[in-house]
């Protein structure tokens, strides 16, 4: 008997422990290794060019950040795929970034644990970054 798409989801058998890599379709990766390294500040852990793929360091979390060449990437506008990053400061890192020529989504928004801002690549991919000016205890530890 075939399980049904609801019960495999929602019995409780698959453990989620985590996120392993969020992937982020792209049109170049030089392109995107400029911004995701040069704007947001991201090292790269490793790249496969010859797969058209790099990884970024996400606060030095196991997991990070994939982004991975698709020539269709970014051909509707904004792609709908939002990643949130955790930064120390939600206000400075917009003002950084357009400092650097980025231009934010819309204003800084407070949000409940602090600030949000979202900036996006340049195949529409949206990039948040919140704080938690307002939620310190929720914070991951300064590095």
């Amino acid at each position: 008997m075939p399980v049904s798409v609801a019960s495999a989801w929602f019995d409780g058998r698959m453990e989620i422990r985590g996120i392993d890599n969020v992937l982020v379709p792209v049109g170049d990766l030089g392109a995107a290794v400029e911004f995701y390294e040069g704007a947001l500040g991201m090292a790269v852990k490793f790249t496969l060019p010859q797969d058209g793929i790099a990884v970024f360091d996400v606060g030095g979390e196991v997991a990070g950040v994939m982004v991975r060449v698709d020539p269709s990437a970014g051909a509707q506008g904004l792609s709908g795929m939002r990643l949130w990053l955790e930064v120390p400061d939600a206000l400075a890192a917009a003002a950084e970034l357009e400092g650097y020529g980025v231009p934010v989504l819309g204003a800084p928004y407070e949000v409940g644990t602090g600030w949000s801002v979202e900036v996006a690549d340049p195949w529409g991919n949206v990039i948040g970054l919140t704080d938690y000016v307002k939620r310190p205890e929720l914070a991951r530890p300064e590095s």
